[in-house]
């Protein structure tokens, strides 16, 4: 009998795909076939003009526990650098499209690291976040260092990198890990409903602002606001600014096409 697709692709709506991590017995933990579904699904949602926003989930138990250990406990450094997750990981992180997570139970270590390459997290009251790899012997390997890092700041990122503890949802939000917390059991509908919302924008705006906070961040403010003026420059050649400006002085509902 063939193993479960450790990942179940949905669509809530034609403008929203929604990515399931389903390994349920290892609470998601990422092993690499896991790790290469979720990648080959944010490129077809990348390659499909339909798709405006894609959403991440797991179950009420956890997103993703962490990394397969039983992958990792052996292997040597040349292993792992062979087997390259970090791969994975940046195709997420650079989607040009909007990524949303949404957290019920716990998000730690790989899992954490993959949610943060996403542009929104909704975390469930109950939730529980953390890269304790430390506790076993290694540290964040997928770019929770330099992620978390930016988010919260060096003083506090390194106390929880070295320390490896958990936080919760209220925590996370009050850092800015997370961008708001619902009550348990309701992230993912929270999720696809702030999906839906972006959705409904004019795409290629989202892609640019997605694109520009993502390089600003890396950039001089002089070099982060040159971007910024150049992508502004950009929206008036699309149809979708002549629509949005028409429709606000007509009065109506803009109806945004990605052109």
């Amino acid at each position: 009998m063939a193993d479960p697709d450790p990942l179940i692709v949905e669509r809530p709506s034609e403008a929203v795909v929604l990515l399931r991590l389903n390994r349920p017995e290892r609470r998601n933990a990422l092993n690499v076939p896991l790790r290469k579904r979720i990648a080959e699904a944010v490129t077809e949602s990348v390659a499909d003009p339909k798709v405006r926003a894609i959403v991440m989930t797991g179950n009420e138990q956890a997103f993703a526990a962490g990394a397969d250990i039983g992958e990792m406990a052996d292997a040597g450094p040349i292993d792992i650098m062979v087997r390259n997750v970090q791969q994975y990981y940046r195709v997420v992180a650079e989607c040009p499209k909007p990524v949303i997570v949404a957290i019920e139970g716990f998000a730690l270590g790989g899992g954490l690291e993959l949610a943060l390459c996403a542009d929104v997290i909704v975390a469930a009251e109950g939730a529980r976040l953390g890269l304790p790899e430390v506790k076993i012997g290694i540290l964040p390997g997928g770019g929770g260092t330099q992620r978390l890092t930016r988010l919260v700041g060096r003083s506090r990122a390194s106390l929880l990198l070295m320390t490896g503890r958990m936080f919760g949802a209220q925590e996370a939000v009050a850092m800015g890990v997370a961008t708001e917390m619902t009550p348990k059991g309701e992230a993912l509908k929270r999720a696809i409903e702030v999906a839906e919302e972006i959705a409904s924008m004019p795409p290629i705006s989202v892609m640019q602002i997605k694109e520009i906070v993502n390089e600003g961040l890396n950039a001089p403010l002089d070099t982060a606001l040159m971007l910024e003026r150049k992508a502004y420059l950009l929206q008036y050649a699309t149809a979708d600014q002549k629509e949005g400006m028409r429709a606000f002085l007509d009065k109506r509902k803009p109806k945004f096409e990605g052109k």
